[in-house]
């Protein structure tokens, strides 16, 4: 039996395609697009995603460092929205 790769340690583009598989994703997606709950699928939450980093697919990450780090800013937000980490937003001054 295989260890599991840590999500963390999995490249950019499977992050994003995990990512938006989730149906937590896809309700945050749907939030932050201004649509209500449920109304976001696979696609919907794959386009706000690669609108938000800035890409026309995921395969640019491979190259693409700004899109790498909009990623980044994307699941801390992502995270505190779900309550796994705090807003980052509540400790700007």
């Amino acid at each position: 039996m295989s260890a599991r790769t840590p999500f963390n340690d999995l490249s950019a583009e499977s992050q994003a395609g995990i990512l938006c598989n989730t149906t937590q994703f896809q309700d945050f997606a749907a939030k932050e697009s201004g649509f209500p709950k449920g109304t976001f699928g696979h696609s919907a939450a794959a386009e706000y995603l690669r609108k938000f980093c800035g890409i026309d697919n995921r395969r640019e990450f491979e190259t693409n460092q700004t899109a790498r780090e909009k990623l980044a800013i994307l699941r801390t937000e992502y995270d505190a929205w779900r309550g796994v980490i705090p807003n980052p937003r509540d400790f700007r001054p």
